[in-house]
């Protein structure tokens, strides 16, 4: 929930993300307190939150950032302070030397890729990404087990000789999911690839750990890292990304019309098409403060946005008092993945980057204006 007085919101220019520092710095000590009982290492995943202005505040919790290519790894480089990993299906010869440079891991997801460029990485920490074939989720979109999947070595395809070449092994099957699916999915892997690892240094549990969720049964997950060091005699890595941020944003609009055919619906400056995708592609309802489901309160209305996309539509959401045009709204849970995949369709404008720290102030980071339109294009 919303942790402060909606007012602070009347001052946005919208549409914004706006972080919240207090709920971040809450996630961070939950962290914390699972790095230092069980005894792991914990990484920043910038693919779901690279807003870097908040990097000192986090850099005093985690031990570094994991990123998806070159990008990821230079920003993880310049601006925290910790170790930099970097993962990708695939890596460009051209970009090695650079990468090399900026990561202390690399971990790679095919033995062919791990042949082509172990030679470059001499002197950095080498993995390779497997797969133990063990589903534990049904969107199929978030699977990488799933039948098909590009992503990982399964076993029938493990080539022994890599062993020489490599100090750990990375595994990431998880996504939003609690530390049962953990538990189910390290029998698995313990499975299939446990008799390699007393010839490695680490091991890495990979990202969608929801850690910071209310529900996550923070304690299994702390057993189950502490039993599988002392098994292995391996470092253990953890790479969230959303339990980073969860909760721990928002992204603040206002209305702009309302028209109604057969249903009452709220134009936004917003939208879920450029602001929010995620919405559409996994897709889900995000949560709105001081909102209920369609017909829970007295008013429904259909939030959509100002895009010529007939399906930016957000949801249908209820409230105890009619809308007005020029009512703020906030929706929460923005942090993560919004921001990163955000665009700039129709020519819509991209959301200002702000924070509200600790103390209550409001700080806007960065503005967006027609030029970051324009130069994205040619």
């Amino acid at each position: 929930m919303i942790s402060v007085n909606k007012e602070v919101f009347r001052q946005v220019n919208t549409p914004a993300y706006v972080a919240d520092e207090a709920k971040l710095i809450s996630n961070l000590e939950i962290l914390k307190r699972v790095r230092e009982e069980a005894g792991c290492k914990i990484l920043l995943a910038q693919k779901a939150f690279s807003m870097f202005s908040m990097y000192p505040v986090i850099e005093k919790y985690l031990d570094g950032t994991t990123a998806s290519g070159l990008y990821e790894a230079k920003l993880g480089r310049e601006e925290f302070k910790g170790e930099v990993h970097c993962f990708a299906p695939a890596f460009k010869e051209k970009d090695m030397e650079e990468i090399v440079k900026v990561s202390d891991h690399i971990v790679f997801n095919s033995i062919a890729q791990l042949k082509k460029h172990k030679d470059a990485c001499k002197g950095k920490s080498i993995g390779l990404r497997v797969n133990p074939e063990c589903s534990t989720q049904e969107t199929a979109i978030y699977d990488p087990c799933a039948s098909g999947s590009r992503l990982g070595v399964r076993l029938c395809d493990f080539d022994e000789s890599v062993l020489d070449y490599i100090d750990g092994l990375h595994f990431h099957t998880l996504c939003e999911q609690g530390a049962d699916a953990l538990e189910i999915t390290l029998k698995a892997f313990e499975e299939k690839f446990g008799k390699y690892l007393s010839r490695l240094k680490w091991v890495n549990f990979g990202g969608g750990h929801h850690i910071t969720r209310d529900d996550y049964d923070v304690e299994l997950l702390i057993k189950l890292v502490k039993e599988f060091k002392a098994k292995y005699g391996v470092e253990v890595y953890l790479e969230p990304g959303e339990a980073i941020a969860l909760n721990a944003g928002y992204l603040v609009t206002t209305v702009m019309d309302i028209v109604k055919n057969d249903i009452e619906i709220a134009i936004l400056d917003a939208s879920a098409a450029c602001h929010m995708p995620d919405v559409l592609e996994m897709p889900y309802r995000p949560p709105l403060f001081g909102s209920g489901k369609e017909g829970e309160k007295k008013y429904t209305y259909r939030l959509s946005s100002c895009t010529c996309l007939a399906g930016d539509i957000i949801g249908d959401y209820s409230f105890d008092e009619q809308l007005s045009v020029g009512d703020v709204l906030v929706f929460e849970d923005m942090a993560i993945y919004s921001m990163v995949k955000n665009n700039t369709f129709n020519g819509m404008p991209l959301p200002d980057i702000a924070v509200l720290h600790a103390d209550g102030k409001y700080e806007v980071i960065k503005s967006f204006g027609y030029e970051d339109f324009k130069m994205r294009l040619s």
